[in-house]
């Protein structure tokens, strides 16, 4: 078999080492040059290499979830400074209200990064508002208990009883005021007012909180 030497272009045998015109040597060696890496291939490499990296670097930060082992510290402080403003004067729907939002504001405050939208905002300011019961609760029995307030509580729910029954003239509607005046009444209208209060204080502090979220969200948004 026969082919054309490749640098004169006679023709030379298969097999013959030089070519006889021009001594040219015919045994060449061909390096072949490296194949593109397929796209495939190129992206499971690049996957592996951005699993590789931290997390810190591959999540965004507002994305990253809520920890709400995080969330005691905000809401117990938010709890505490809507329970002085109570005392100070502040009307306690407000305050269970206010709780939520400034459960919100303390733990955006603690973590920056972290975008708090409505249904988690909203979680926040039912623990604060939780909280805040629980803070309020104790307040109201250790001055009760410390400062004698029993006899003073119990005259003036007396007196708020005998106020609203003095606007009814109905002999049933007197009757059940005039059980809840006695010990057993009392008892019950004070479980009642613990038991309403904490289901406000959850209600409301996650409204106050969801409101923050809402707020300060779109803030973040814009």
């Amino acid at each position: 078999m026969e082919q054309p030497c490749y640098k004169c272009g006679q023709t030379v045998e298969e097999g013959v080492p030089f070519c006889p015109h021009c001594s040219a040597p015919q045994i060449r060696v061909v390096v072949a040059e490296p194949a593109p890496q397929p796209l495939a291939l190129a992206t499971a490499t690049t996957s592996q290499g951005s699993e590789a990296l931290p997390a810190s670097q591959t999540v965004p930060v507002l994305a990253l979830p809520m920890q709400w082992s995080q969330a005691v510290k905000p809401c117990a402080l938010a709890a505490l400074v809507a329970s002085l403003l109570m005392y100070l004067g502040l009307h306690p729907f407000v305050a269970m209200a206010s709780v939520g939002f400034l459960a919100v504001v303390f733990y955006r405050q603690r973590r920056p990064g972290i975008m708090v939208k409505a249904a988690a905002g909203a979680g926040l300011g039912a623990m604060a508002g939780l909280l805040w019961f629980a803070m309020s609760s104790i307040v109201e029995a250790l001055v009760v208990i410390f400062l004698h307030k029993g006899p003073e509580l119990r005259n003036a729910l007396i007196a708020k009883i005998q106020e609203v029954a003095s606007q009814t003239s109905d002999p049933q509607v007197l009757a059940m005021f005039e059980r809840a005046k006695t010990q057993s009444g009392l008892e019950f209208l004070m479980l009642a007012g613990l038991v309403f209060a904490f289901l406000a204080s959850i209600v409301l502090g996650g409204l106050g909180g969801a409101l923050g979220g809402a707020i300060l969200g779109r803030r973040d948004r814009s």
